[in-house]
């Protein structure tokens, strides 16, 4: 019995470093295929997305899909972007190590633990609830202890903690917030997404210089509509 014990564990052991390799394979093969081939260059981008589990940041109805090429259900009628938008709009804000950012609609934790592999300290706002808890035990979970989570009104940012030099919002509004710009740093850099959520919609990069802030328009991206408070 303790020998027929010993061959099961061994087996289900066997089973776990298989799939493990077979997904850090996946994750390998959607840098190159979905994200370098698309021109994202920034190679501390680019280590932080080789390394994040995706898989742990879907349903695990949607795990086998989670390096897939398109953004997927996570509940609560909210979306994890496709790879690509979150390798791109991670490379606009220029993360650094001593840089300090805020997330606007934290959903399933993924954007937030790929910058945290990258800089000093995340601030991340979630207006749902249910989102916000599971995303702090996941977060929690993984060992991430430079991720600050919040269940909020992201709309309104958070002054307490501000200014950062990164803000980044996951969710479409048809303005960028007043209180989001008043929060950004000297030098640092906002990426939103802009437009009417229903339809169109333009990633926005707003970079603050002596003051004053110049915007840059980029390419059309459909996001889920930015949540306020009631």
């Amino acid at each position: 019995m303790r020998i027929l014990s010993f061959i099961l564990l061994s087996l289900l052991l066997l089973s776990e470093q298989q799939e493990d390799a077979h997904l850090t394979r996946e994750r390998t093969r959607m840098v190159q295929t979905q994200i370098v081939a698309r021109g994202i260059t920034d190679p501390a981008t680019l280590r932080a997305i080789g390394r994040v589990p995706r898989h742990l940041f879907v349903p695990a109805a949607q795990a086998a899909d989670a390096y897939s090429d398109r953004p997927l259900p996570i509940g609560y009628s909210q979306t994890i972007s496709q790879p690509f938008i979150v390798a791109y709009m991670t490379e606009l804000v220029r993360p650094a190590k001593w840089k300090k950012a805020l997330e606007i609609g934290t959903g399933s934790g993924y954007q937030a633990a790929v910058l945290a592999e990258i800089i000093d300290s995340v601030y991340t706002i979630e207006i749902v609830p249910g989102l916000a808890l599971e995303a702090t035990a996941r977060l929690k979970m993984l060992g991430y202890k430079n991720i600050v989570t919040r269940h909020g009104d992201g709309y309104m940012g958070w002054p307490e903690r501000a200014p950062f030099d990164i803000i980044l919002v996951t969710a479409a509004a048809d303005h960028i917030p007043e209180p989001l710009k008043d929060q950004l740093a000297e030098g640092g850099r906002l990426v939103m997404p802009v437009g009417d959520p229903a339809t169109a919609q333009q990633l926005i990069v707003l970079t603050k210089r002596k003051g004053k802030i110049t915007e840059q328009r980029l390419e059309p991206v459909r996001f889920v509509p930015l949540k306020r408070l009631k």
